[in-house]
């Protein structure tokens, strides 16, 4: 199976119009598929729509990049330059994102309460943190939560610490059933 995908890139790599062309469509297939997935998974979630908007961008960039860098790779556009190009940018943004790790660690963890976390907007929720962290939430930014404390006060709760700490859901109290996680 590989010797088949490596003959027909050398093939299509004497046609590098037919090349670009078979590396936008899969782009764009990525792209459909990505969508929907996200999509279906924040219904089933009852994510927001601007948050799932946001994942989607996320996802589509950084497939972009793959297969943008891909598409150089077999084409034979400038390797030994383009190689020497994306090193020196991933090392920028890892000392970058070294020095605000703070921030990288937000991020990350806006993908992951995204993907797994059992609290949705409009739970209310307590974080036991001792800095009487508890109220309803009202949005998931990429960086922090919004969380409405019942004296009326909006607390902005980091992502990552909200990921380190125990967070409970508080049931309402006319409910007779145990909710289980999502």
């Amino acid at each position: 199976m590989q010797n088949f995908l490596v003959h027909i890139l050398n093939t299509l790599k004497q046609y590098d119009l037919l090349l670009a062309l078979v590396f936008i469509l899969a782009y764009w297939l990525l792209k459909r598929f990505i969508s929907t997935t996200v999509i279906n998974l924040a219904q089933v979630k009852s994510v927001a729509t601007t948050r799932t908007m946001f994942i989607i961008r996320c996802f589509n960039i950084f497939s972009f990049i793959l297969l943008f860098a891909t598409y150089i790779i077999v084409s034979g556009i400038g390797y030994g330059n383009f190689t020497i190009f994306i090193s020196s940018l991933v090392t920028v943004f890892g000392v970058a994102f070294i020095a605000q790790w703070s921030i990288l660690s937000n991020i990350t963890a806006s993908f992951l309460i995204f993907f797994v976390f059992p609290y949705r907007i409009g739970d209310t929720i307590i974080v036991a943190d001792g800095d009487d962290i508890e109220g309803k939430i009202l949005e998931i930014k990429m960086f922090h939560t919004l969380i409405k404390h019942p004296s009326g006060n909006l607390i902005a709760y980091p992502n990552s610490l909200l990921l380190q700490k125990s967070v409970t859901k508080v049931l309402k109290k006319n409910s007779p059933r145990t909710e289980k996680p999502r």
